[in-house]
């Protein structure tokens, strides 16, 4: 249910507990390089690619009609494209543009997976209709030429991230067309414009080293664990990073949560994740079954539901906090919250990216096997007030925003706000400092 995040977002939709799995033998069975081949070869593995994915849509896709695109005129001219292309990412991008045309935030493209890692050392977000620099890794080529947290992102290459565009931006980077280095234009706090060339981490994936993976793979899993920040005895800071706990995980935070009389569940960058542990943690909050919204695709399927717990249901008080990076079973979970009056929404407005998708993986090639997929929407969530919130995203119920001097300063000001409405004071410095950002070693 969430936006692209990593390769393989496809398999990496498995519990938590098998991921790690999942990750190793991705890693440990690819190969470091493909033996030498005639591009012609792998523009017919492209074209390959090209035909499966658009038979996935045409049997899965919610809507039959495709927004009025005409499907088959639209590959026809991906095939076109793709005889022209003269390197594997445009053979990649062609392929991803097919889908992307489509503006559906669930439906894209996931290529083969490189021998090559990139990190940046960098991160940005929006807030509000601005984009900033929200982390620098230390020691990465970003901090030793002078990139700051808080400085404003103008443009990328060339292009100006907007709201509607920076998760293709991301998606382009992090996912399609990796590149060891990017061009940035940004305009500091102080209102002067500066102009960087940064490089980035380019690391060669070892074929077959297992314990290697393992190491990556539990990184990454750290990464996303569940953190907590307990304010005396009355009130919990959750921060929950996505939507794919165990239901025995989400069970134990809630054991945690009704030890206090309020929550802040802290949902700013969580992209979303499964629908059934969306459904579970509404369930916590109610002392009876909440309706979710209904599932609008191809076939009739039962509604989104939240099944109370009973006399094992939460009934502080709640807050929840979110940003334009909340995505999909967030921004239901804070609108289910909003519909039912059980919860005050303090952020930014949210992603807009709600619909219920499946990923479908593929693979093409003899002896040598070369992994591809694609996470293809097949419903729509219609809620209780008769609305999507796909393309709109979520109003908080108070719009509050960092400014580039808070982010610059590790400022929180909408943590801050949110204890404040809890009566428990936390000061916006050290609110800042509660959930630092974490990096892969």
């Amino acid at each position: 249910m969430k936006r692209p995040s990593s390769l393989f977002y496809i398999l990496m939709r498995s519990k938590p507990a098998i991921r790690g799995l999942v990750i190793l033998l991705i890693v440990s069975s690819y190969p470091q390089r493909l033996p030498a081949q005639s591009f012609d070869f792998t523009r017919e593995s492209g074209r390959i690619m090209l035909g499966m994915i658009k038979s996935d849509l045409k049997k899965n896709y919610y809507d039959p009609s495709f927004h009025g695109v005409d499907l088959d005129a639209r590959f026809k001219l991906a095939e076109e494209k793709l005889k022209k292309a003269n390197s594997t990412g445009q053979l990649w991008g062609v392929i991803a543009q097919t889908l992307v045309d489509l503006n559906d935030s669930h439906t894209f493209f996931f290529p083969p997976p490189m021998p090559d890692h990139f990190e940046y050392g960098w991160q940005m977000r929006m807030t509000g209709e601005r984009c900033f620099v929200s982390a620098v890794k230390p020691g990465s080529d970003a901090e030793t030429k002078g990139l700051k947290v808080g400085d404003e992102v103008l443009s990328i290459d060339g292009f100006a991230p907007t709201r509607e565009t920076l998760w293709k931006i991301k998606y382009y980077y992090y996912t399609l067309r990796p590149r060891p280095n990017i061009k940035l234009m940004v305009r500091t706090p102080e209102a002067k414009e500066q102009e960087f060339e940064l490089l980035a981490k380019v690391t060669r994936q070892v074929a077959h080293d297992m314990w290697d993976s393992i190491r990556q793979a539990q990184n990454e899993m750290r990464l996303v664990r569940q953190r907590y920040y307990a304010v005396g005895d009355d009130v919990l800071i959750w921060k929950m990073p996505e939507f794919e706990m165990t239901d025995t995980e989400i069970s134990s935070a809630m054991d945690r949560v009704k030890k206090r009389k309020a929550l802040i569940l802290d949902l700013r960058g969580n992209p979303g994740g499964l629908a059934s542990k969306l459904e579970r943690l509404v369930g916590y909050f109610f002392d009876h079954d909440v309706k979710i919204g209904d599932v609008k695709g191809r076939k009739e399927q039962k509604p989104l539901t939240g099944k109370t717990q009973g006399n094992g249901s939460y009934k502080g008080k709640l807050i929840v906090l979110v940003d334009n990076e909340s995505a999909s079973a967030s921004e239901l979970f804070a609108r289910v919250m909003q519909l039912e009056k059980r919860g005050t929404v303090i952020g930014d407005q949210t992603a807009g990216a709600v619909m219920l998708s499946q990923g479908f993986d593929h693979e093409v090639g003899a002896g040598i096997i070369i992994p591809y997929g694609a996470s293809i929407t097949i419903a729509d969530i219609i809620m209780s007030d008769g609305k999507s919130l796909e393309g709109r995203g979520l109003t908080p119920d108070e719009t509050l925003l960092a400014t580039a001097a808070d982010l610059a300063s590790q400022r929180d000001p909408v943590l801050a706000h949110a204890a404040e409405l809890v009566d428990v004071h936390i000061d916006p410095d050290k609110a800042g400092r509660s959930f630092p950002i974490e990096w892969l070693p």
